[in-house]
């Protein structure tokens, strides 16, 4: 319904482990590798559309010719603009007809190891230079290092310090710079390690680099690199000399699934990119598991290693019910799920009125759990129809079983998404009554004052759309109740890993939950949990507690929902409306493998994810009522 939560990045690897001659034969082009690296990238476009970049390296370059090549763009037209630029390189040195791999050194692009990297900031920082992939350049072909990736660092400033004190100097001040300076820095030494066991075997000259090139181990510079991270992470790379990596979090915060067979090596964001790209099934890929590396080395030798000790299940929920493509086989079952597991508080919400119920869905991202929450109706006016004719005591005639079988659980397309509309040109009231038009309804869609109409969305955020628009174009239709179903539970608490949620006090949710502490005179609490929030942070990292649970303690969910749907009804609207959220034992029902709901519990995975929560209410508490106010 709101598009206020952003997608997390998008991740693309790809390994040929044949010469391009052998692409060229069966494929029909050379560029067979680059072009699957569009299509990965194209099918995680919902991943990130404020930039896209790309990069390559080839193998066996002579000296003095380009082996890493790199492009980046902004925008939501990024990935065109970086394959045509690519493109357009390659036209510079051979007109497409006479593409052949003679010509190997001097084609751009025409590599052996893919990259491909979809940006959605969640730090609010812009511009070209703050783009994946970052690189790292350097003569010596092993030391030369590029990297993407789908996280956010909640320690960077840990990080930053500990880089400076060695002396380093980061030319910019964010967590892939940052990591890509650290990760270079193993890197070296991992180099200067081989050189000196090069040495004592008596090598000398280019014998020496070959045999850096051969035994660099990327896992030893993981190893001394993520080991100093907090946060939630898919960590991508490929060397000059030829190493490849894919590094997840112990968490498995974020995603990456991978599959190999005698040509290619590849890895992405999502499972159904892989299935489709390559024409593979589902039992095909693996998921990469948390803590662990997809390492590919420079001969085209790949195994999963583990970097790090697997911890604590917390896989993002929010991948499962948002994010990732519906089109994979478990994602799309679960979302049904969640749909359907909400049909007894959504029964309840309309009275069991089932016959004067219409059933419909915004935005198209939730139209996987309407179909599971229309099954659940389905189910229970069959299971009402198998009654009715039970108690009729004896065999039903042709028209009693009509009558009882007519009874269908009705469902319409009630709501469009209209024209983009420019409300930047606009202030004051006139924007938000543009705003109030983004959407259109179906006329004639529902019986007037009679027929209650649910609409069910993924999730509920700041609540603005459903102020300014949804509620306004709905009411426009007369019905008799309108129930607003979230098929994720009440979003609490901001993410520090990788998705750019607002800051707390955007949340309807916890607005809400300070109005109801406004409204019974418990203003205490606010002050106690500031405090308690204040005395966390002197304590070690990890011996915190998230004190900000407190402020949602005293009031049940059914508390907080009726203080919802008291602020975001519009004053002049007369419909009764009523807000069902799933429940988190739901959530954990419908996707059990997922574990990760600190949005929802504010029980975070990792410390420094809990630190940025305290300091999230404690900068929340001093904006509102000062810092030297405590409330005494």
């Amino acid at each position: 319904m709101e598009h206020n939560i952003h997608e997390d990045c998008g991740v693309a690897l790809i390994r040929l482990l044949k010469p391009l001659s052998y692409y060229q034969k069966k494929y029909g082009s050379w560029k067979w590798g680059l072009g699957k690296l569009y299509l990965m990238m194209e099918k995680q476009h919902n991943r990130g559309q404020e930039g896209a970049g790309i990069a390559s390296v080839k193998l066996n370059t002579k000296p003095g010719h380009e082996y890493m090549f790199r492009e980046r763009a902004e925008g939501a037209n990024a990935i065109t603009e970086i394959f045509g630029a690519a493109n357009r390189q390659i036209r510079q040195v051979m007109k497409e007809e006479e593409v052949d791999t003679e010509a190997y050194d001097e084609l751009p692009f025409a590599g052996e190891l893919y990259m491909g990297h979809l940006r959605y900031s969640t730090t609010g920082k812009s511009g070209v230079k703050y783009v994946h992939p970052f690189l790292r350049r350097n003569n010596w072909k092993a030391k030369n290092l590029c990297i993407c990736g789908n996280f956010n660092m909640t320690n960077v400033e840990e990080v930053f310090k500990d880089l400076t004190k060695q002396g380093q100097c980061p030319r910019i001040y964010s967590d892939t710079y940052i990591t890509l300076e650290l990760m270079g820095h193993r890197l070296d030494r991992e180099v200067e390690r081989n050189f000196v066991n090069a040495k004592q075997r008596g090598l000398h000259d280019t014998d020496i680099t070959r045999f850096i090139d051969q035994h660099v181990r990327m896992e030893n510079v993981l190893k001394t690199t993520m080991n100093h991270f907090d946060g939630g992470y898919v960590m991508c790379g490929i060397t000059g000399s030829g190493e490849m990596f894919a590094m997840r979090d112990p968490h498995g915060i974020r995603p990456a699934f991978w599959y190999k067979n005698d040509e290619v090596v590849v890895l992405a964001s999502e499972r159904p990119v892989l299935q489709t790209t390559f024409d593979l099934e589902y039992e095909d890929i693996h998921e990469l598991t948390p803590g662990s590396a997809l390492l590919v080395r420079a001969n085209g030798e790949s195994l999963e290693k583990q970097i790090l000790p697997e911890d604590e299940n917390y896989k993002c929920s929010f991948e499962h019910i948002y994010f990732s493509r519906g089109s994979d086989k478990d994602i799309y079952r679960e979302r049904k799920q969640l749909g359907e597991q909400l049909t007894p508080q959504v029964l309840d919400a309309v009275g069991g009125d089932t016959a004067h119920t219409v059933i419909s869905f915004i935005p198209n991202t939730a139209e996987v759990a309407y179909y599971g929450l229309l099954e659940g109706f389905k189910n229970y006016q069959r299971e009402q129809d198998i009654n009715s004719i039970l108690t009729l005591g004896h065999q039903p005639n042709y028209e009693e079983m009509k009558t009882i079988l007519s009874r269908n659980v009705r469902s319409e397309k009630v709501a469009w998404k209209d024209i983009k509309l420019r409300t930047f040109i606009t202030e004051g009231t006139a924007r938000d009554d543009l705003a109030a038009h983004v959407y259109d309804v179906t006329y004639g869609s529902i019986e007037p004052y009679k027929d209650n109409l649910v609409i069910i969305d993924d999730s509920i955020v700041r609540g603005t759309t459903l102020r300014k628009s949804i509620l306004h174009i709905l009411d426009r239709l007369h019905p008799k109740k309108i129930v607003i179903v979230s098929s994720a539970p009440q979003i609490r608490y901001p993410d520090y890993y990788g998705i750019d949620m607002p800051s707390l006090e955007e949340f309807c949710v916890f607005r809400a939950t300070i109005a109801l502490i406004h409204d019974r005179g418990m203003d205490q609490l606010i002050h106690d949990t500031y405090k308690a929030c204040k005395a966390e942070l002197e304590k070690p990292l990890k011996e915190m507690h998230n004190r900000v649970r407190d402020i949602y303690a005293p009031f049940t969910v059914e508390d907080i929902n009726r203080k919802i749907v008291e602020m975001l009804k519009p004053d002049d609207m007369k419909t009764p409306v009523d807000i069902v959220y799933q429940s988190l034992d739901g959530l954990h029902r419908a996707i059990p493998e997922n574990r990760g709901d600190w949005y929802f519990s504010g029980h975070y995975p990792t410390p420094g994810g809990k630190r940025m929560c305290i300091q999230a209410f404690i900068n929340y508490y001093e904006s509102v009522y000062g810092k030297s106010n405590l409330g005494i």
